[in-house]
């Protein structure tokens, strides 16, 4: 028992020698004050709307085309339908085609967001690094995310600072 002791107080003697110096940063709260990323986020949403009005316009014309199609089916030849089937099923494309563009995952909207939101996210970045620079930290988490971090204290967290840093008083 003695033996287990020592090693017990020699593990943690070791450990604190060799401690790590880490911080916190959220992430949410430092891009909320900084008001570049907020227009940015302003007019991401703007645009997509657009576009997704656009989009539903697309779509509603094409159920517009169906619903005309199916009053008038009984009256058309067969040659009518096949021509009305086309125009709708080309409608639908055009709308899912132009969904795609802008929305895809390498649409319009995401190509926006990277020029729009990483050079802010890399001005934080460089900003963070430097202070982890000066201050000796070996690791920093962000509070924000699902990291798991049930308790993280104030007092190591460097969010306004990292602000400072930015020019933003917070």
């Amino acid at each position: 028992m003695k033996k287990l002791l020592v090693i017990c107080v020699m593990w943690v003697s070791a450990l604190s020698m060799h401690a790590q110096k880490f911080a916190l940063v959220d992430m949410d709260y430092i891009f909320k004050n900084i008001p570049a990323y907020e227009r940015a986020n302003e007019q991401l949403n703007q645009v997509s709307k657009k576009w997704q009005a656009e989009v539903e316009a697309i779509q509603i014309e094409a159920q517009t085309m169906y619903k005309n199609y199916q009053n008038e089916v009984v009256f058309l030849s067969q040659e009518q339908k096949k021509t009305k089937q086309d125009a709708i099923v080309a409608k639908e494309k055009e709308a899912a085609d132009l969904k795609k563009k802008y929305f895809g995952p390498e649409g319009e909207l995401f190509k926006k967001r990277s020029a729009l939101m990483t050079p802010i996210q890399e001005e934080v970045y460089n900003a963070v690094k430097d202070i982890a620079d000066l201050r000796g930290y070996q690791l920093i988490l962000d509070r924000a995310s699902d990291s798991g971090i049930i308790f993280g204290s104030p007092k190591i967290d460097i969010s306004n600072e990292v602000l400072s840093k930015l020019g933003y008083s917070n």
